[in-house]
């Protein structure tokens, strides 16, 4: 217990002090794009709106690691007006730290060719981080090195360019493009502190592609790549997926992300409009003789429209 507690304040020391990789790791980065890349935002889509919940657990049974949370809405009405509009929620509880992003998103899609959409998006709204530590010092003194509690609200944007064609997919976007300063002064012990986070800018390359009729099944290979110009790592994963009867399908994949962990994927459709999914991840990092790997949960539910009628002619004697 004493080691994790250590760990713990580790985790939460290193990052208060840098800025490098502050977005979330998702196992299920492919029902997570829209929120890291707005112009995904309702391309694939037609006449719908679906939510996309995800909970991820990190490093099961280490005090103080990442707890994830994430909500995503999207909708294509292109029937109404031209583009993809969505609102995309994440929270994330790291030690004593908090942190929440709201953005909301506007994809313009561009046809090009027969098959392929390109969707040009921005996504703008807030960030808020903040802290409330506890800290159980050696002496009865506080130490005024340790950051103190506070919390800030500040300005966030996002920007995306997502190609979809027949059967594969490419895109680039940026987080946290106005790197934002998050800053409180409080006082301690008779004096004012600046409190302060630094937002990163960070960078995002995806890619995939779908095999069609192999093995009786569809395989669909995806990536991700991200930086901030610090740190680079990638994720890479692949899924079977095997349609049943009634529009039914279950999947199963392997995912490799760079320097950290191994995972698993299982998920089933049993309606057209719901998913479900479940990830573990093994963790071959520093922390695989702590950690018991990390959980994560998936839920997709998507709500198709009717076509606005076409009207019809009536006789006049009955307008």
């Amino acid at each position: 217990m004493l080691k994790k507690n250590y760990l713990a304040l580790f985790v939460l020391l290193f990052s208060m002090k840098i800025v490098a990789q502050q977005d979330k790791l998702i196992t299920h980065f492919i029902y997570d794009k829209m929120s890291i890349n707005p112009g995904k935002t309702g391309v694939d889509m037609y006449n719908s709106i679906c939510a996309t919940s995800l909970y991820r657990n990190q490093w099961d049974k280490v005090n103080g690691a990442p707890n994830s949370a994430i909500l995503n809405v999207e909708a294509n009405l292109s029937k109404f007006f031209p583009g993809g509009v969505g609102l995309a929620f994440y929270h994330d509880a790291i030690g004593f730290a908090r942190q929440n992003n709201l953005l909301l998103n506007y994809s313009y899609p561009i046809t090009i060719g027969n098959n392929g959409t390109l969707g040009i998006g921005v996504g703008v709204g807030i960030i808020n981080y903040g802290m409330n530590p506890d800290w159980v010092p050696p002496t009865t003194i506080n130490d005024p090195d340790l950051p103190q509690g506070f919390a800030a609200t500040n300005l966030d944007a996002n920007f995306g360019l997502y190609y979809s064609g027949k059967d594969f997919n490419i895109g680039f976007s940026s987080t946290h493009l106005s790197e934002t300063l998050l800053k409180q002064s409080v006082t301690f012990n008779g004096a004012n502190l600046d409190q302060n986070y630094q937002t990163a800018r960070h960078y995002y390359l995806m890619g995939g592609k779908t095999f069609k009729k192999v093995l009786g099944g569809d395989i669909d290979a995806q990536i991700l790549m991200r930086t901030d110009l610090v740190k680079f790592s990638a994720d890479i994963n692949a899924r079977y997926i095997h349609s049943l009867k009634d529009d039914k399908q279950i999947y199963g994949g392997l995912t490799f992300r760079t320097s950290d962990a191994f995972a698993i994927m299982v998920g089933y459709t049993p309606i057209s409009q719901l998913t479900v999914g479940y990830s573990y991840d093994l963790t071959f990092n520093k922390l695989a003789n702590i950690s018991r790997g990390s959980h994560e949960l998936v839920v997709k539910y998507c709500m198709y429209l009717k076509d606005k009628p076409v009207p019809s002619a009536r006789h006049p004697r009955w307008l």
